[in-house]
């Protein structure tokens, strides 16, 4: 293998900035880079770069971008297959293989960024169409090669760019929606253990749908068998209905968005559970608070709410969010009820979710037994080297009196 790779312009490190890199963590840092022998001001973002160690030896090839605290990110660290059009396809096929090895189905998680290898993409398949988003500058200047690679591994019928996350803004990107190959239905579908759902890819949250709960939904449906359910931050209804489906005797899925909610109606008809759901538009902390004041009870209660610490001047505000939130959710189970408590906060570990939980608990003098951890589906692989790909939470706890 040669020692040697120069596809690209060169990124030169600082001494001993490489190590990270060579244990397995994909980032550079500004301050990393030799900023006098390769100025960071004259790469344009997005551009590629060789990653060069301060001994001039290669650690891999990347992207940069000079004007972000992430200011490259390694794509490749084999001399062969540098950063190209090519090894997206290599990407893209070791990616299909793993879940087509682990799903029951065409609808998951198909690129998880970094973790598949691929900084900046995800792309989540519903079957015969694909739903994508690029929120790094070096991935938007690949993105017809991107179309292109994905076509050539999948032949899909359409790709759809939902290319309008905030974070897109920090990367001096533009926000955007627009079909990057074939044609994109307003609505896509998909099935989960044998419910059917339909999304909006266009205007839902994410790509439309929240894969990564795919193993906990499936856990907390023996909860529900005979119980009064209430489902927080419900969306289209994706735990209410599981939890309908598995005998749940009725269901009230709670969302702030009047789209989500009909969608959520719809679902519930396509899996003839209409007749078990209840839906309650609303901010979830005004709905919770009426609910508390009406003495309404339930006997399992799923909080699944969006991200509420995403950086970490956010963590204080976000910490007593989540505090209320499930301290809210206790004070309406019954007496020996179950509360199933989620977290996409990166920055808030499963222990502190834990800790919340005990302390929300003892507030209202009860106590809390854990009874199953979950964590994102193997659509979303983690790597060890980077803990920011593992971030999903999800604590099954029975409420019991104290």
């Amino acid at each position: 293998m040669p020692d040697r790779i120069d596809p690209y312009p060169p990124l030169c490190l600082k001494p001993r900035e490489d190590r990270r890199l060579r244990a397995g963590h994909p980032w550079v840092y500004s301050n990393e880079v030799d900023v006098e022998a390769t100025p960071l001001k004259e790469f344009a973002p997005g551009d590629p770069v060789t990653i060069l160690a301060a001994n001039g030896k290669p650690v891999g090839t990347g992207y940069v971008n000079p004007h972000t605290l992430i200011a490259a990110r390694l794509m490749s660290r084999d001399p062969r297959h540098p950063f190209s059009p090519s090894l997206l396809v290599h990407r893209i096929k070791v990616a299909l293989a793993l879940r087509e090895r682990l799903m029951p189905g065409p609808w998951y998680r198909l690129l998880y960024g970094e973790s598949d290898g691929v900084p900046g993409l995800v792309v989540d398949r519903y079957g015969d169409f694909l739903v994508g988003q690029i929120t790094t500058a070096g991935m938007e200047q690949m993105r017809e090669a991107i179309a292109q690679a994905l076509v050539k591994a999948l032949r899909p019928a359409g790709i759809l760019w939902r290319n309008d996350n905030p974070v897109r803004a920090l990367e001096g990107l533009a926000s955007y929606t627009s079909v990057g190959y074939g044609a994109v239905p307003e609505q896509l579908e998909l099935e989960e253990h044998g419910a059917r759902f339909r999304v909006s890819p266009r205007s839902g949250q994410k790509t439309g749908w929240f894969f990564d709960q795919r193993l906990n939904r499936a856990a907390v449906a023996g909860f529900a068998r005979g119980a009064r359910v209430l489902d927080l931050c419900s969306y289209v209804g994706a735990w209410g209905i599981q939890a309908a489906r598995a005998g749940a005797d009725s269901v009230h899925c709670v969302d702030s968005s009047a789209d989500a909610l009909e969608l959520a109606s719809e679902n519930a008809a396509a899996n003839n559970v209409t007749d078990k759901l209840t839906c309650l538009r609303g901010d979830v902390f005004k709905v919770l608070e009426a609910l508390c004041e009406d003495a309404d009870s339930f006997d399992l209660v799923i909080a699944d709410p969006p991200a509420f610490i995403k950086r970490r001047k956010d963590f204080a505000s976000g910490s007593q969010g989540y505090r209320k939130l499930n301290q809210l959710a206790m004070r309406l189970l019954s007496r020996d009820g179950i509360l199933v408590s989620c977290s996409c906060s990166q920055l808030f570990s499963a222990e502190q979710l834990g800790s919340t939980l005990q302390a929300a608990a003892r507030h209202l003098d009860r106590m809390v037994q854990i009874v199953g951890q979950g964590h994102q589906g193997p659509d979303h692989p983690v790597l060890p080297a980077l803990p920011e790909t593992g971030y999903l939470k999800c604590l099954t706890a029975r409420v019991l009196p104290a």
